[in-house]
């Protein structure tokens, strides 16, 4: 089957259904990576022996699975099918949206308290003491990056190499997302998952930049922002999707937050005022625009090259 048509059937498919309530793949997978982080991740090892269990427990966790959807793939009658399947559980943009929508609304209705309920279902930092342009900040910031990570680096890693390279970018995005911390207990094991999802990504991230710039209606203002402003963070990736992402939509992000009980500082990225409950729905038509676009053009050179 066709590669756009599979992405439109896709993104189809997470538009009709949404997110699986109950029994979704990713959410099994961090339930065994949890377990064998506690299992081996022990006290008293060095951080030598912490970065080689790491390693290798991203091998043992990532690489039968997409081994497993590659011969599925390869030997199902339908082969397509279970691309479709994967691609949609790994894009995850209905369920985006719907978690930032509650966040816009809360907003919209001067609730502060349920919007930061809400918020604290899409970011890891402590959002208590959040106030409403700090609670909209974090759903944008949460908006981009997860467009980077789960939407367009899915649909790249699809268009390159099938299902089997979207379950192996999938499933490393999942472990750094729950391994790469600057933790006493965490910065050793998950510095290969960290490593790993930074090559896995750099890719994806230069193109969602491209992105953001092509269906923004400011592409020089959303290119500047990517070039001055992307290097801030440690990750090569995130800082480039974020500030881009802030600079198409106008607003400013980062700032202090609490992470595991510590004060960090998250660089600035974007420009313009403090975001409100309106620049959330800004972004979110952003990564919306920037998803039709890529499979507008995965149709287009499909046929093209039919």
């Amino acid at each position: 089957m066709d590669t756009g048509l599979v992405i439109a059937a896709a993104l189809g498919a997470d538009w009709l259904f949404g997110e699986v309530r109950h029994g979704h793949p990713l959410a099994g997978f961090g339930r065994v990576a949890g377990r064998l982080e506690r299992a081996w991740n022990r006290r008293g090892l060095s951080p030598v022996v912490r970065r080689l269990l790491g390693a290798l427990a991203v091998v043992l966790l990532v690489a039968p699975c997409a081994v497993a959807v590659a011969y599925l793939s390869w030997r199902a009658p339908r082969g397509f099918l279970v691309d479709i399947v994967v691609l949609y559980f790994a894009v995850g943009l209905a369920s985006l949206t719907q978690h930032a929508r509650r966040v816009q609304r809360a907003l919209e209705a001067a609730d502060t308290d349920a919007a930061r309920a809400a918020v604290s279902m899409m970011v890891s930092r402590d959002t208590s003491s959040l106030d409403a342009p700090g609670t909209a900040a974090a759903a944008i910031e949460s908006v981009l990056e997860n467009g980077a990570d789960a939407v367009f680096a899915s649909l790249f890693w699809y268009a390159v190499g099938g299902a089997p390279a979207v379950v192996l970018h999938r499933l490393v995005n999942t472990l750094d997302a729950m391994w790469g911390y600057r933790t006493a207990r965490l910065d050793a094991f998950g510095w290969a998952a960290a490593r790993l999802d930074d090559l896995l990504n750099w890719v994806p991230a230069t193109l969602t930049v491209a992105t953001y710039a092509l269906v923004s209606g400011h592409p020089l203002r959303t290119l500047a922002c990517a070039r001055r402003q992307g290097w801030r963070t440690a990750s090569p990736n995130a800082g480039r999707a974020m500030a881009a992402g802030a600079g198409a939509v106008g607003v400013r992000v980062g700032g202090p937050g609490v992470y595991h009980g510590r004060l960090r500082w998250r660089p600035r990225f974007g420009v313009g005022a403090r975001p409100t409950a309106a620049a959330i729905g800004r972004s979110l038509r952003l990564v919306h625009s920037g998803a039709l676009a890529w499979t507008a053009i995965a149709l287009i050179t499909g046929f093209a090259l039919a």
